[in-house]
């Protein structure tokens, strides 16, 4: 068990939280959520040791390992990929390096042989012997392609790095897992197998992510941080979310009815202060007025932006039809002969393990990429407005947010763009900042009120949800639903895809499926499966 007990953090004046007494027990997940800067990362700091709290203490169980989900994808490039997950648990991975290099040496001694036996006796209880061959069940089902597991760390590339600590972190089933965002990078097949391994996992997990179907999949509870303080709710994130919304609603009718209240106080004040008969009523009155106004309502952290799309025409009966697409990258293959006629309504998603096909179709139907082979038709009644997976080079300037801004719009008015920015959570000064030191979250903001600006028809989207808390998550979600013209995206948040897409496609290295359906029924249809089986059969995943 983790007890936390009258914990408080400040920096500077302002406490981040104060007052928080928490138990997390074993067979249970806390997800822990709230705006973002709100603290949830910071907590889990705390948790692990890497932080100390300004006040009260973090009680964890004599003899218990807790393993941390690595943030430096690059801290083991001279390892071994399967070294690196059994480093996981230091204890046996220290007694296998012991034992490697105690036999490797050319003097071996009577007293090396000793060693040598208590080293066997270890690594046996231990479960040294099967740690290689659970190492590398834990890489396949976090998709980490068999090809890579005798890899050195350096040889593969940054989305296999992500799959690679997070298997450290599961490997040898550790008494309390913190797990700070473990779902990005991750494709939905490999989030799925997570999800069933966390839900069949009998220790405690602590989890900060932005993945709604992820939370409400895996916790047992949620852990709400605002306001300045930490509650914890019994339940996924569904039912906190529907808790909250009732919580949020009294807050509104309590703080109009003290603003009644109030009103009334004051009026009684100003009229008989002066009255040397009601004095003492109008002074009680007075204190009781302070009171109210000292035990107002705190602000909430959580800030919701605005977004919603206006297309500035309607879609026509033809919107873009594309013929035998093909595109190869560094001589592989990524598109081959891809056909697909796109009807107005169509909100699209494009799911699946190749990642490489689904941005460079977008590049293609975007207009960013214009070498390929095959033909693209697009209706005279569409306007497509695009939002890239990679977005550098769109803030490659010293502009300020508004000055970017403004380059979108066909408006002059700066109070305009101030206007619509602040909108989007840019207000005041923040709208002033460079847009080369943006956070990903305010870049993604930013990309987003162009796209609202272009009044575009046709929205290509490639993964959107990168780096936006659940509150932006949730704005955009909601803007898409509405969103009256076409749609096609790729994202790995399993309710963002199931609760906006109509359609859904999924480029195989060996075919294309396409079924007019929700996201759920498409992973739920066996035919669907078979078919996947039969276009991956032969073929091998390209790495990410």
């Amino acid at each position: 068990m983790i007890s936390v007990t009258e914990l408080a953090l400040a920096f500077g004046e302002r406490y981040l939280f104060k007052d928080v007494n928490l138990k997390f027990t074993p067979g249970n997940c806390y997800g822990i959520i709230g705006a973002n800067g709100a603290g949830k990362s910071t907590f889990l700091k705390l948790l692990s040791g890497e932080l100390k709290p300004d006040k009260g203490e973090i009680s964890i169980g004599s003899g218990k390992r807790m393993a941390v989900l690595a943030q430096d994808h690059f801290a083991f490039e001279e390892s071994g990929v399967i070294d690196t997950v059994i480093m996981g648990w230091s204890k046996l991975h220290a007694v296998r390096s012991e034992r490697v290099a105690l036999y490797g040496k050319s003097d071996f001694s009577e007293a090396d042989g000793i060693r040598a036996a208590e080293l066997e006796a270890e690594f046996a209880e231990l479960g040294g012997w099967e740690a290689e061959a659970q190492a590398s069940v834990l890489l396949s089902g976090l998709g980490v392609p068999e090809a890579s597991h005798d890899k050195l760390m350096k040889e593969v590339d940054e989305g296999i790095k992500v799959r690679v600590l997070l298997a450290q972190t599961l490997f040898g089933a550790p008494d309390m897992l913190l797990l700070d965002e473990p779902t990005n990078g991750l494709d939905l097949d490999s989030i799925t197998w997570l999800e069933d391994y966390l839900i069949e996992f009998p220790n405690i997990v602590i989890v900060v992510s932005h993945d709604r179907h992820f939370l409400n999949a895996v916790c047992t509870h949620t852990v709400d941080i605002d306001y300045g303080k930490m509650r914890m709710y019994s339940g996924n994130y569904d039912f906190w979310y529907k808790m909250n919304r009732i919580l949020v609603q009294q807050q509104k009718d309590l703080k109009k009815k003290n603003e009644e209240k109030a009103k009334d106080l004051k009026e009684f004040i100003q009229r008989f202060s002066a009255n040397a008969s009601k004095s003492k009523q109008a002074t009680s009155r007075k204190k009781i007025l302070e009171k109210l106004e000292l035990d107002g309502i705190a602000p909430s952290s959580r800030r919701f932006p605005f977004v919603g799309f206006k297309p500035d025409r309607d879609v026509g009966n033809n919107v873009v039809r594309a013929e035998g697409l093909s595109k190869s990258i560094e001589g592989a293959s990524v598109l081959s002969g891809f056909d697909l006629t796109v009807n107005r309504g169509d909100k699209i998603a494009f799911v699946g393990k190749e990642h490489l096909s689904k941005t460079a179709l977008f590049q293609i139907l975007a207009g960013e990429d214009e070498d390929f082979a095959g033909s693209l038709a697009w209706g005279q009644t569409i306007t497509k407005s695009y939002f890239p997976k990679d977005n550098t080079r769109l803030f490659d300037s010293d502009s300020s947010i508004t000055e970017w801004l403004q380059q979108y719009t066909s408006s002059d008015d700066e109070t305009y763009v101030r206007s619509f920015l602040g909108r989007m959570l840019f207000s005041g000064d923040e709208a002033l900042k460079p847009v080369r030191v943006l956070s990903g979250g305010e870049k993604v903001r930013c990309i987003l009120s162009k796209l609202m600006l272009s009044g575009a028809n046709c929205l290509i989207l490639d993964e959107p949800t990168n780096h936006l808390d659940l509150e932006a998550i949730t704005a955009l979600n909601d803007g898409l639903i509405e969103f009256g013209g076409v749609l096609l995206f790729a994202s790995h948040d399993h309710e963002f895809v199931n609760s906006i897409a109509n359609r859904i496609v999924e480029i195989c290295p060996g075919g294309v499926i396409d079924r007019f359906s929700s996201f759920d029924d498409y992973l739920a249809d066996k035919q669907v499966s078979e078919l996947r089986d039969q276009y991956y059969q032969g073929h091998v995943i390209a790495e990410i």
